[in-house]
């Protein structure tokens, strides 16, 4: 397909009217990712061809308020469909490529070889603005990312400390997996709270879930059974592992003045249960 032109045209109008000798040429470019152009479509609702038309156009243009606030809109929409991030890089770099054979085919109509100088300065305006759409894109990815990871994270510290009433007064609090100093510290935070909005008389905390506890968060871990105690509430342990006690005993620390320990969760409940009449 033969190039059009109209020597009254300027690069951008150059760009609109050769946009689909545009696309061919990037896809030429583009051989992986030319393959993926309908999935990423239909899976993020991405059109990678309009946007790089947007994005040239952007960068000849020399709009960098627009061209970073298109970026920052694709880093949040690749990181939010996880979409493959070695494909926009391609991508971006047969951009690159193919509006750098726009520029030349369209001062090679024009005659426009004027020298280095001019070169340069071409050269520095194109290639920075280029290169500002990918930082921003990659920061703005990377940002998104960070934030579902730990907003995720969250969630699921917050899963993993289900303080279960049993009735008006009494609850269970089943502890499992490994508890580091940001579980630890989610624990506190909420069985205080559930304590106060629940009215909890007797807590039942079970560890027979959990793995070996470090010193730190076993440190940390008693002092939240003295906030609890400090809230008026009663804590019954149960399921401590011969691990477990076995640091504690070589460590000095004790739990038998914050809270009663007894065998398992399952005779503990039978018994408590029975004993209350709940």
């Amino acid at each position: 397909m033969d190039i059009n032109y109209n020597r009254r045209e300027n690069m951008t109008d150059f760009i609109k009217d050769n946009k689909q000798i545009f696309q061919d040429k990037l896809l030429s470019e583009a051989v992986n990712v030319a393959t993926k152009i309908n999935d990423i479509l239909e899976t993020g609702n991405i059109d990678l061809l309009k946007n790089a038309q947007k994005l040239s156009l952007y960068v000849v243009e020399q709009k960098e308020e627009q061209l970073v606030a298109f970026a920052q809109q694709e880093g949040i929409a690749w990181a939010e469909h996880a979409l493959t991030l070695a494909f926009k890089l391609e991508w971006v770099q047969a951009i690159r490529r193919t509006l750098w054979h726009f520029l030349y085919q369209y001062d090679r109509i024009n005659n426009h070889f004027n020298g280095r100088e001019e070169f340069y300065a071409l050269e520095k305006r194109i290639n920075d603005k280029i290169d500002q759409f990918l930082n921003t894109f990659l920061i703005s990815y990377s940002e998104y990312k960070d934030e579902l990871i730990a907003s995720q994270r969250d969630l699921v510290e917050h899963l993993s400390v289900p303080v279960i009433p049993l009735s008006q007064s009494v609850a269970v609090l089943p502890l499992i997996g490994m508890i580091d100093l940001n579980r630890i510290q989610t624990i506190e935070e909420k069985v205080l709270i559930a304590i106060s909005d629940l009215k909890i008389q007797t807590l039942i905390i079970d560890l027979s879930g959990i793995a070996n506890m470090e010193m730190h968060v076993i440190d940390h871990f008693q002092k939240i059974l003295t906030g609890i105690s400090m809230m008026g509430s009663k804590v019954i342990l149960t399921g401590l592992r011969a691990d477990l006690v076995r640091t504690m005993i070589h460590s000095g620390i004790s739990f038998e003045d914050k809270a009663e320990a007894k065998g398992t969760l399952q005779q503990t409940l039978k018994e408590y249960l029975e004993l209350n009449q709940i």
